[in-house]
């Protein structure tokens, strides 16, 4: 009985707090739709000769325009179960089916990232002439806008053959490789000296420093890069379909929805992307204690 009651506390004390703020923003977000929507109702009420409508009828079709300046939370999710509901998942009307072209390109991109970001941090660790060649061109890599070097990645290797899927995955590898890069230098240099020492002592190859001691040290950073990485590698997939002129990805209906005004399929599939961005952090954090488990580790 004890137990049962302490976990009613538990779940009450960690989820209250998610609850308020969940209700606040629902709040918030309809008397946003409200005042950013009525002005348009209003002006086409006049333009009908009504000059003074009632509360109530400013306020239920502020909730309900087809093109609304801000939609209702109820709109977007009636849209997100129809988009994904009502059409086959091969059919390019279903939401979840640009959500899976994203995620290929995400995580294709995301793999070479973290590939990249590995070697580079290996080299940067390994010899003192890469730290010095690599890093400041890794971090100023950053500084270049996305939307700026997207268009240019994609036009040159389209001219060179390669389209589709690779060019939009090389723009999220662009993105998400930089923070891996960093968090395993800093993981690999946060060895402790006197283990070094240790394995010097027992007079261990640099091999086996690397794989027995830094590699090992290094991997509570690797992943929470990873984390970062993997949501960065998502916007940069988005990124990448915009200026390709896919007809599909979450970028594609991002921009179909600007050019229609469609606000209200622009927002589902900014929530689809959001949602997406969580369950691929937490597929990383999943996989990050398997790891750890099996190294015998605790997280």
């Amino acid at each position: 009985m004890t137990i049962k009651r302490s976990g009613a506390q538990s779940l009450v004390h960690h989820g209250l707090p998610i609850l308020v703020i969940a209700a606040a923003v629902l709040i918030i977000w309809y008397l946003g739709a409200y005042f950013l929507n009525a002005p348009v109702v209003l002006d086409q009420l006049a333009r009908k000769g009504i000059e003074s409508p009632d509360f109530s009828r400013v306020l239920a079709e502020a909730y309900t325009m087809k093109r609304p300046i801000l939609p209702t939370p109820d709109q977007i999710a009636v849209d997100l179960w129809t988009s994904t509901t009502k059409w086959p998942l091969d059919s390019v009307r279903n939401l979840l089916f640009h959500a899976a072209v994203t995620s290929a390109s995400t995580l294709t991109g995301f793999a070479m990232g973290l590939v990249l970001g590995i070697v580079l941090a290996v080299g940067i660790i390994h010899s003192r002439t890469l730290d010095g060649a690599l890093m400041p061109w890794v971090i100023a890599s950053q500084t270049i806008p996305i939307l700026a070097i997207a268009p240019m990645i994609v036009v040159v290797l389209g001219n060179i053959g390669f389209t589709g899927l690779l060019p939009k995955a090389v723009i999220s590898m662009y993105l998400c490789f930089f923070p891996i890069t960093i968090g395993m230098v800093k993981g690999l240099r946060s060895t402790d000296p006197l283990a070094l020492d240790l394995m010097r002592t027992y007079s261990a190859s640099p091999s086996q420093v690397f794989w027995k001691l830094r590699l090992p040290g290094a991997m509570p950073f690797l992943f929470t890069s990873m984390k970062i990485a993997i949501a960065i590698s998502l916007v940069g997939a988005i990124v990448g379909e915009l200026p390709t002129g896919s007809q599909s990805g979450l970028g594609s209906r991002l921009l179909s929805g600007s050019y229609y005004g469609q606000t209200v399929q622009i927002w589902s599939a900014l929530i689809l992307a959001s949602v997406l961005s969580v369950v691929l952090v937490a597929l990383v954090a999943r996989i990050e204690k398997a790891v750890i488990h099996s190294a015998g580790g605790h997280r």
